[in-house]
This record gives C-alpha cells, structure tokens and sequence, in this order.
C-alpha cells in the first residue's frame, strides 16, 4: 500500500486549516516510526489479527504494516494492522489433531482422585472435583 492509500484526507484538512493535529494520526509513520491511526480509523483493507480470524484468514507469515494506538484510562494501547490482500486462509487441523485435543479436554474433566469425568473442568491447584476436593 502506497502512503497515499494509507491517508485520511479529513485528517489532513483539519491540520493544514487549524494546525490541530490529531494525536494519533501519523500515516507516514513520522512521529511513531511505524504508520499509526486512531481508534476505529484504521483504512480500508488494514485489518487486525482478529478481525482477519472472524473472517477465516490468518497473516500469513507477513508482518504488520502500520498500527492503532488508543489510550484506555492511564494506558496507551496498540494493534497491530496487516493488510487483507496479503492474508493466507486460516489451516485446519487433521483429524488427529482434532482427536488430540479432544483427549486433552477430557483429561481436564477427569478427577485425580475418583477418576468421575465432570461436566467441568477440575481446577488444577487441587487436581480434584468439586466433591473430592481436600478441605470441603
């Protein structure tokens, strides 16, 4: 992506008539050294990881490409953007990788003690159910 496909020109109007500058608008990556956007402000066909998940993609071995910081109360925050057209389809687990985790989840759900499989999973400080657990 081009830096001219990356700008906002609502942004850039509002800085060259009144000199505000919006805080975390930096689409050059000038002040932040990596191309930066508001919350919510982020341009078309620059998603997050997660929002590349929702929509079965995944990076696809390609790193970032600019960013979205926000402050919430006293804390800056940070999301990484990467661009959709480079996105890989998210891979799906074989079978035996499905029959693993299965194993691994009823593992979870077996006591240690009476060997009872729960509907829950058995907290890992006692390595007991609810019933066997020591102390109750």
């Amino acid at each position: 992506m081009t830096t001219s496909a990356l700008t906002n020109t609502f942004f850039d109007a509002l800085g060259e008539r009144t000199g505000i500058r919006v805080e975390f608008y930096d689409p050059t990556g000038s002040r932040y050294g990596f191309p930066t956007f508001p919350f919510r402000m982020a341009p078309d066909g620059l998603l997050t990881r997660r929002q590349l998940r929702n929509q079965g993609l995944c990076p696809g071995g390609h790193d970032p490409v600019a960013q979205i910081l926000w402050r919430h109360r006293t804390q800056r925050r940070t999301a990484l953007l990467y661009r959709r057209d480079l996105a890989a389809p998210k891979r799906t687990p074989s079978p035996a990788q499905l029959g693993a985790i299965g194993k691994a989840l009823l593992a979870r759900r077996t006591c240690g003690v009476c060997g009872t499989t729960r509907d829950y999973y058995i907290p890992r400080r006692t390595g007991a159910c609810l019933t066997c657990e020591p102390g109750r």
